[in-house]
């Protein structure tokens, strides 16, 4: 056999290997798309904070059927999505190009809280923002309105939480994570904790998200941590989290992310430890990759952001699918309105039973190294739900093929063989 013709036969494998790895699994991917007859949408609004690769963060309405309503965007990302009693929406987001920056050289990025009003259009009402000194992992990713009308916020930048008033913009109270864990010189130029969340859940008690520690934390204002779970970072229990959602005294659900599951964690009564009394792993034919936030609705069901699977879905405690809504590439949080989440609110909001465990035996497409460059690669481009591992695996070898078929051809050619 000549060279050209062995360099064709191994230009049409790598295309073969390729076509048919994408193909196959193009055809036979779950919709990402779907409402089931438990669902409803004609009393449903979804409100997605929206990440976003590149300059796309936005703020997105759907209605129960999926279509968007308003959307509002084009900055660095947002997070945290609040529906407020007036209509308007709070936001917490980070954007760029600013020139008042404080000690930094402009332009630089701001983060902090927007309040977003959706009619007559959506827009920009007021904004409450500070600068940061990198341009990662320094956003300010939850806040909420609190029954006061103050606002809590949880800070990146200096990893602590703070109330202030939206009025006059002061600080009323403030807790630093460096009264608890040892500060560096600089936390500002460092991914330290990553403090990503905070919730009030009553009697001056805020629950709070330490990503990098694979910790909860209880802060009660004046006595500062009064209780830390998963105390050993254990990452069998907890694997940089977000958005825990207290569902009463005892249980806690949570979007375990780095484990691409959702769990909720109840409290021992006899050890006062805490366990995984329920976990999923994927819902309606599709594991979870990178679930970051995850809240217990009052009809009994689970509403999870599955992040780079561009998707929000609805689930019941068996991990049978209600809803399942497309949405911007790399959505944050998601509420479902109008129960949204309430501070402190848990009325009706019941713990899953402890034998109630739904893992659904989905397999793990967690490739090491592969899946590291395909999780980098969601991180600039949307990339459809059911490109995996394999599939970065497919396109590397038939770039191998598509390179040394075409040495082949050319080898012959320029030696006049083939």
């Amino acid at each position: 056999m000549t060279a050209s013709r062995r360099g064709l036969l191994v230009l049409a494998a790598g295309t073969v290997v390729v076509v048919a790895t994408f193909g196959v699994s193009w055809a036979l991917a779950p919709d990402t798309d779907r409402l089931s007859d438990a669902g409803d949408p004609d009393n449903t609004t979804l409100l997605v904070g929206v990440q976003g690769p590149g300059p796309n963060g936005n703020v997105t309405a759907l209605d129960g059927r999926g279509t968007v309503e308003w959307s509002l965007g084009g900055i660095i990302s947002y997070q945290n999505v609040q529906s407020l009693d007036d209509g308007t929406v709070l936001a917490t987001f980070a954007a760029g190009g600013y020139d008042d920056c404080g000690p930094y050289d402009p332009p630089c990025k701001r983060t902090g809280v927007r309040i977003i009003d959706p009619v007559p259009e959506p827009a920009v009402v007021s904004e409450r923002s500070y600068p940061v000194k990198t341009r990662r992992n320094s956003e300010v990713h939850d806040a909420e309105m609190l029954p006061s009308g103050n606002v809590l916020v949880a800070d990146m930048e200096w990893e602590s939480i703070f109330v202030y008033d939206p009025e006059s913009g002061d600080r009323e109270w403030t807790w630093n994570a460096s009264d608890h864990y040892e500060a560096p010189p600089d936390p500002r130029s460092e991914d330290w904790l990553h403090l990503n969340d905070v919730d009030y859940v009553g009697d001056d008690r805020f629950l709070v998200s330490i990503r990098n520690e694979n910790q909860l934390l209880v802060v009660e204002r004046g006595e500062g941590v009064v209780e830390v779970i998963n105390e050993d970072g254990d990452e069998g229990l907890l694997n940089r989290q977000h958005n825990p959602h207290w569902i009463g005294e005892g249980a806690i659900v949570v979007a375990d992310s780095e484990n691409h599951r959702v769990v909720e964690l109840h409290r021992e009564e006899s050890t006062g430890e805490w366990e995984v009394a329920w976990s999923v792993s994927g819902v309606g034919g599709i594991p979870f990759d990178w679930p970051r936030d995850a809240d217990r609705l009052p009809n009994g069901n689970t509403l999870v952001t599955d992040t780079r699977n561009n998707r929000v879905v609805e689930l019941t405690a068996d991990g049978s699918l209600v809803a399942s809504y497309d949405v911007p590439s790399l959505p944050y949080e998601a509420d479902k309105l109008p129960h949204g989440e309430q501070p402190a609110d848990t009325e009706g909001l019941e713990p899953y039973d402890a034998d109630a465990t739904s893992d659904r035996g989905f397999f793990d497409r967690k490739v090491p190294i592969l899946w590291l460059v395909l999780a980098g690669a969601r991180d600039v481009v949307a990339l459809p739900h059911w490109v995996s591992a394999v599939h970065v695996l497919a396109a590397a070898v038939g770039a191998v093929c598509w390179t040394w078929g075409g040495y082949l051809i050319a080898r012959a050619r320029l030696g006049g063989k083939g």
